[in-house]
């Protein structure tokens, strides 16, 4: 079967009122750009164009002006970006609102709930006056220029101050996700070699108190390198105390002085290294630069979130993923509002985004599939019962939809009108190369097509672009852009190997990708996750939607697994929707809908049921863990599993 037959349906259509509205709109009005496929060309093909034009457009603030918008003497894999400027991330998302006279001083630069239900306002000369104090006590430390420094805190305010003081100061601020353990976290430190540390005694979530400081402790001891840790008091916790590297946040960081003046920094200069998940292998450290990272999450925000003075903007991460950063920083760049949420989504109940959305009056709410497809398993009355219509814009990223889930997420949440932007890039770019803009139609699961300046092409294993043939290939930049990775923190070596050795000069993704008739793009899981039967490739997303398509499941996982035969064969797993029995004849059913839609090679050789799957904190199935579940090979670090418990129902799957 077409994996887009299901698809195939326009179901939003913005109208002419809301897409004269939108930023995107107004920016083709002043460049004589017609159309989105006119925007598209023009934006792509012309990219030193649309980046030069950028900075004065989003009013992004370099204290000098650059020599030229790039040099790309070397390739697009070594491409400098804006050679010769000096700017400073925190400058553009902070300083410059917290002056008297800036109309953002006194605005709200972020609403923060903590599971227990507080509530805390930081304006934005409040979160000033604390970064610069985080910049003298980083200075009293030794913290220079080019040294890196570790943020493995829970999702308070606090992590924004932080990550600006780091920024203020010339550091490269090194996220480390809350939910990771000692190995996850030691692996991180050990590569980065920080030697100062943030952190906090704990955090809440589904009601019980996470201490996170014993496992900064064990990781320290296991990785070295860090002289001085700050902790943060969160809980009020009973925590162990190393009174020589130890210091408590209200007296290292709030005694200080609360005037800084932030450094100057090149344009190429380091502003952060954000870790990939670590599942394929050692995790890559993904070096960003401050004009890159500012440039491109300042666009996607808005043209693709469509970015609106009076916007409260929250999208389910954590700091430690690219998606918290990616928030901050590109709402901040206009003096945005950002919401911050600490806990589990479905505690106390599995209404609590819904009530946080009626309660605070969020405009923009970004969620992964996984996520969604959890909730829409407690029913529609959890959502019924909530005034949702501040909702602007719809987000998600992180995997694959079904296009069951999507109408679900569009109509329950969206209340049938808010477009679904759903966008796939990556850590190594900090932002997106697809993204949907607001003006466009939308079919279910799509991603619109490449994001704004990026020269986007699906390619055949020639390296040849078959994405107007629709056909199925791998997605690839032809281009670099401003936020791509410099390279790797561990050399050029693994970078130049890991991105550009597979097609000449093109950046390979590890997508696959497929563009219909109607130009919607669409994705099909990870081309390097391919289960290959007996010579015939499938991606687990594939597998995974033929089985959505049963009325009676509600989510599904696909491995491939060692087979005599065939070398490998499908495994499913699946969680049936509520009220639905377990039976043979429902497992029959299922094994011959995959074969009906991809072929018989694909059927799974079984289909094993469950009421839960191991997923990160931001809603990511680890599959890696059924893999292992179902072969008994060895977990590894599962330190990022947000449901441990789950992991031993796997192996009481039936």
């Amino acid at each position: 079967m077409d994996t887009l037959a299901d698809v195939d349906e326009i179901i939003h259509e913005p109208t002419r009122e809301f897409v004269e509205s939108t930023n995107v709109w107004e920016f083709m009005q002043e460049h004589g750009i017609d159309d989105y496929e006119e925007l598209i060309e023009r934006t792509c093909n012309e990219v030193d164009w649309f980046w030069d034009e950028m900075v004065g457009y989003l009013d992004i603030d370099f204290y000098e002006e650059y020599d030229t918008v790039r040099d790309d003497t070397e390739g697009p894999q070594f491409s400098d970006w804006y050679p010769g400027g000096k700017i400073n991330i925190a400058h553009n998302t902070l300083d410059r609102h917290a002056q008297v006279d800036s109309p953002n001083r006194n605005r709200v630069a972020c609403i923060w709930e903590g599971e227990p239900g507080d509530v805390r306002e930081i304006t934005y000369h409040e979160l000033y006056r604390e970064a610069n104090k985080v910049a003298n006590a980083l200075e009293e430390r030794g913290i220079e220029t080019g040294d890196t420094v570790g943020l493995y805190m829970p999702m308070v305010p606090e992590v924004i101050s932080i990550l600006y003081g780091v920024l203020k100061v010339g550091a490269i601020a090194v996220p480390i996700f809350s939910g990771f353990g000692t190995d996850a976290t030691a692996t991180r430190i050990e590569d980065s070699e920080c030697s100062v540390l943030f952190t906090g005694d704990g955090f809440y979530r589904r009601g019980s108190e996470v201490v996170l400081k014993d496992t900064a402790d064990e990781a320290i001891e296991e990785a070295g390198h860090v002289e001085h840790t700050i902790v943060y008091d969160r809980l009020g916790a009973d925590i162990p105390w190393d009174d020589e590297r130890d210091e408590k946040w209200s007296e290292a960081v709030l005694e200080q002085d609360d005037e800084y003046e932030t450094k100057e920094l090149d344009s190429s200069d380091e502003s952060m290294l954000l870790y990939s998940s670590g599942t394929t292998g050692k995790p890559k450290g993904i070096v960003h630069t401050h004009a890159g990272q500012l440039m491109q999450c300042a666009k996607e925000i808005y043209f693709g979130f469509d970015h609106k003075d009076a916007d409260r903007f929250f999208w389910v991460s954590d700091i430690g993923w690219m998606m918290g950063p990616w928030t901050l920083i590109g709402n901040h760049a206009f003096g945005g509002t950002v919401f911050m949420y600490e806990g589990a989504p479905d505690y106390p109940d599995p209404d609590r985004f819904w009530d946080m959305i009626d309660r605070h009056g969020l405009t923009v709410f970004g969620i992964s599939p996984t996520a969604i497809r959890a909730l829409r398993q407690y029913g529609d009355e959890w959502v019924d019962d909530y005034d949702l219509s501040s909702l602007r814009l719809l987000g998600s990223t992180g995997e694959p939809w079904d296009p069951e889930s999507w109408l679900w997420f569009y109509e329950n949440v969206g209340g049938g009108e808010a477009p679904i932007i759903n966008i796939s890039g990556g850590t190594e770019i900090c932002g997106c190369f697809l993204m949907p803009m607001p003006i466009q139609s939308l079919k279910p699961c799509t991603l619109g097509g490449p994001g704004l300046g990026m020269n986007i092409d699906i390619v055949n294993a020639k390296g040849e672009s078959i994405a107007d043939s629709h056909e199925r290939g791998y997605l690839v930049a032809r281009d670099s852009c401003p936020s791509m990775t410099k390279s790797l923190w561990s050399g050029d070596e693994r970078y130049l190997d890991t991105y550009w050795s597979r097609f000449e000069d093109m950046w390979n993704h590890g997508d696959w990708a497929q563009k219909d008739e109607d130009g919607f793009w669409f994705l099909h899981g990870r081309s390097d996750d391919a289960i290959n039967v007996a010579g015939r490739k499938v991606g687990p997303a594939e597998v995974e939607g033929a089985l959505m398509d049963h009325e009676a499941v509600n989510q599904a996982a696909a491995v491939g697994v060692p087979d005599d035969t065939t070398g490998q064969a499908a495994v499913a797993y699946v969680i049936l929707e509520p009220d639905v029995e377990v039976s043979d004849g429902l497992r029959a059913e299922l094994r011959e809908q995959v074969g009906e839609e991809l072929g018989k090679p694909f059927r799974p050789r079984e289909v094993l049921f469950v009421d839960e799957f191991p997923k990160t904190q931001s809603g990511k199935i680890i599959r890696r863990a059924i893999e292992a579940a179902y072969t008994g090979e060895e977990l590894g670090d599962m330190s990022s599993i947000e449901n441990p418990d789950s992991l031993d129902r796997l192996e009481d799957a039936t």
